[in-house]
């Protein structure tokens, strides 16, 4: 094997398994924090209970703790509002417990509560493009879904949807979570639909870094562990298994995977569209990624075969299509045709909504498909061909 130089990004300390969340209090006094402030999403982590445990644990350790609740994808008013709050209350750690919406708006709050300015001026390709320093405070992130790979990125998401609304992010190597605790614990209560879109959002930042063309051998490596973790409990989790913390965990792993790979290799058109999507229109990003992977698959496929069947994406998509299929000794075309079958198997099996459930019309497409960035795709897809797959999925 030749080895073609890259770079890999740096990975938080992570600590994966049953009952880890009881090292918190331990990973808060590696940081000499006294006073804590929880970021986390709406109802579900009261429901489940595991409120009250954080609770206990931190009052055990002597840790004073103010919540905030970021229920959906953080905006910027919202992250401006609660580092208004807080900046004076001399707040020692920051714990994000939650999605992907409260694991980012923890990040963004972890590094602007050091600064008096708003996070718009930091925010890329919208705000004033003011270098942030790097200056934040220690952030713990503790994922509760399976999904957006954002305790191992160095990158939060924030957005503002309407007719002029954005999803953009604010970026420093330096808000890489300082720690990372995945306990499957704290999984098992994730509702079927958001299970089936979160695992759908793992599975595209799986598939779209190792078909990108700028993956790595090890990005490869890395990729393909999540993925067949995806094949063995993505349908588990929002069915029969969905009580099962192993299969929980799985998925977990999955998208712990994917926060990796994506950071190391980049992402394709499914992420180029999700981000004007979701700027304009008010789909959750996993239900953007569900929804678009199948159709956009089937486009690279098609648009490979007529213009580059001798890429090296093309054996990657057949290798994908054995994993999933499980069948051996067939065809690099019999693999793809089988991976995009699956693929569109799942979107119908695990019931992914259409773009046009949530307001988006063919008149749309035109101010969307403007937005779009084709990076990292394994091939230059043109408009036309863009437009044409996503027209299926409204």
């Amino acid at each position: 094997m030749v080895i073609t130089a890259f770079f890999f990004a740096k990975v938080p300390p992570i600590h994966f398994g049953t009952g880890k969340l009881q090292q918190l209090p331990k990973l808060i006094g590696e940081f000499n924090g006294k006073t804590v402030l929880l970021v986390t999403g709406g109802k579900s982590l009261e429901g489940s209970g595991q409120l009250d445990a954080i609770a206990s644990l931190l009052s055990a350790s002597s840790i004073t703790y103010h919540r905030v609740i970021c229920a959906g994808e953080p905006t910027t008013s919202e992250i401006d509002r609660i580092c208004a709050e807080y900046r004076q209350s001399a707040i020692d750690v920051v714990v994000g417990i939650g999605g992907g919406s409260a694991i980012d708006a923890g990040k963004a709050i972890a590094a602007m509560l050091p600064h008096n300015n708003s996070i718009f001026d930091h925010l890329e390709g919208v705000g004033r493009n003011i270098p942030h320093s790097g200056v934040k405070v220690p952030y713990i992130a503790i994922p509760t879904t399976s999904g957006t790979g954002g305790e191992v990125t160095k990158n939060a998401v924030i957005s503002e949807v309407g007719e002029n609304g954005y999803k953009k992010s604010l970026r420093h190597d330096n808000f890489i979570p300082d720690a990372v605790i995945v306990d499957g614990k704290l999984l098992t209560s994730c509702p079927r639909h958001i299970t089936a879109a979160c695992g759908m959002d793992a599975f595209t930042q799986l598939l779209e870094p190792y078909l990108s063309p700028t993956a790595s051998p090890l990005s490869d490596a890395i990729a393909l562990s999540g993925l067949e973790a995806i094949a063995d409990n993505l349908l588990l989790a929002c069915g029969e298994g969905a009580e099962d913390i192993s299969v929980r965990e799985g998925m977990a792993y999955a998208s712990l995977c994917s926060g990796i790979a994506l950071a190391n290799a980049g992402l394709g058109i499914v992420h180029g569209l999700a981000s004007p999507i979701g700027g304009f229109f008010p789909v959750p990003h996993g239900v953007i990624c569900g929804t678009l992977m199948a159709a956009a698959v089937r486009a690279n496929w098609q648009a490979l075969q007529l213009r580059q069947p001798d890429s090296p994406a093309v054996a990657k998509m057949a290798r994908l299509g054995q994993l999933l299929s499980k069948e051996s000794g067939k065809s690099n075309v019999y693999y793809c045709d089988a991976l995009v079958a699956i693929l569109e198997e799942w979107t119908e099996q695990l019931n992914l909504p259409k773009l046009g459930d949530y307001g988006i019309q063919f008149d749309d497409l035109n101010k969307i498909l403007d937005h779009t960035h084709n990076r990292n795709n394994p091939i230059e897809l043109s408009r036309d061909e863009i437009r044409a797959f996503v027209e299926k999925r409204i």
